[in-house]
């Protein structure tokens, strides 16, 4: 039987289960799971940026490039996030998300299949975020940049798209209670808007599978 999440498996979903066209706008946020406890101003014209959701074959089935971003960061330092970034003027988020790619991982573009996008994700820091997500395709090299990247790894498909491994967390601002997705892996600690990306990944190309195992 067929893995759900072998190259194959993953292609066909993608085909219809991915937006053919970047998004406009957002359809989630960070303030969705935030009702009574918002951060994200009403009428904000967001600043725009784009990440890649990189999948790579690893034996038969994918997994999940992620970036660890170094210490040292004046914003989101330590943090595990998709590579990318803010969109230069004129640029469309594909090419943002791949020059991104490039300055962070060292994967040259000729590599990337790009195959759809997620829905636009809205951050607390006001980005507007369009995820692409892509095949990596063998040949490419990882050469992480030296001041924003302290590592690069990858997590299996199937543990990001089990329903079971995703946590929902919270923590305290300015007296009230926020709440955030989380996956745990092993050392590593995926939150915020990056688990809210592969949470949508997951709605839009597994919501009809078994979850749980």
């Amino acid at each position: 039987m067929t893995s759900p999440f072998s190259q194959a498996a993953f292609l066909e979903r993608a085909r219809t289960g991915l937006l053919a066209d970047p998004p406009a706008s957002w359809d989630i946020s960070d303030d969705d799971m935030n009702m009574k406890a918002r951060m994200i101003p009403d009428g904000i014209q967001p600043k725009l940026a784009s990440v890649l959701v990189p999948l790579v074959c690893r034996g038969e089935d994918l997994h999940v490039l992620l970036t660890q971003r170094t210490a040292h960061l004046s914003k989101h330092a330590g943090q595990i996030a998709f590579p990318g970034g803010r969109r230069d003027n004129g640029e469309t988020p594909l090419q943002a998300a791949l020059r991104e790619t490039q300055e962070e991982t060292g994967i040259d573009p000729r590599f990337v299949r790009p195959l759809g996008y997620l829905d636009g994700y809205l951050t607390v820091t006001g980005y507007l975020v369009i995820p692409v997500v892509a095949l990596v395709e063998d040949g490419y090299t990882l050469s992480p940049h030296d001041h924003e990247v302290a590592d690069i790894f990858d997590v299996p498909l199937s543990f990001l798209m089990t329903e079971a491994n995703r946590e929902t967390h919270s923590l305290e601002w300015q007296g009230l209670t926020r709440r955030y997705y989380a996956y745990p892996f092993g050392e590593r600690y995926i939150w915020g808007a990056t688990a809210g990306m592969i949470k949508n990944m997951g709605d839009r190309l597994y919501g009809d599978a078994p979850q749980g195992t």
